[in-house]
């Protein structure tokens, strides 16, 4: 699964690549973690992304669940725009998601 967090950071707000970094370095810590990569928009420098890829949206879930995460994270996550951030990854042949929440 994807999750693609987006953020909208004004210009003087030092700290928020940092504290981005970190976040994803406690995240990319935890199980089921998969690779993830922090982003700056070309044309709009106030606009960020994160993006984080899991094995499963449970392995996701147990993250933010944990207490490093919940401690370290998950401040700077609560300041992502809000809109909907997991994806499923769709792959050729594969079966999409129903209108229904997965349960794993």
């Amino acid at each position: 699964m994807l999750v693609v967090n987006r953020f909208r950071v004004p210009a003087s707000d030092d700290s928020f690549r940092e504290s981005l970094e970190q976040a994803h370095a406690v995240l990319a810590a935890r199980t089921g973690y998969v690779d993830g990569t922090l982003g700056r928009n070309l044309d709009e420098p106030d606009l960020w992304v994160l993006t984080t890829r899991w094995e499963s949206v449970g392995a996701y879930r147990r993250a933010l669940s944990s207490y490093d995460v919940k401690l370290s994270a998950v401040p700077i996550l609560s300041r992502a725009l809000d809109e909907p951030s997991a994806y499923e990854i769709v792959e050729p042949g594969s079966v999409l998601n129903v209108h229904e929440a997965r349960v794993t």
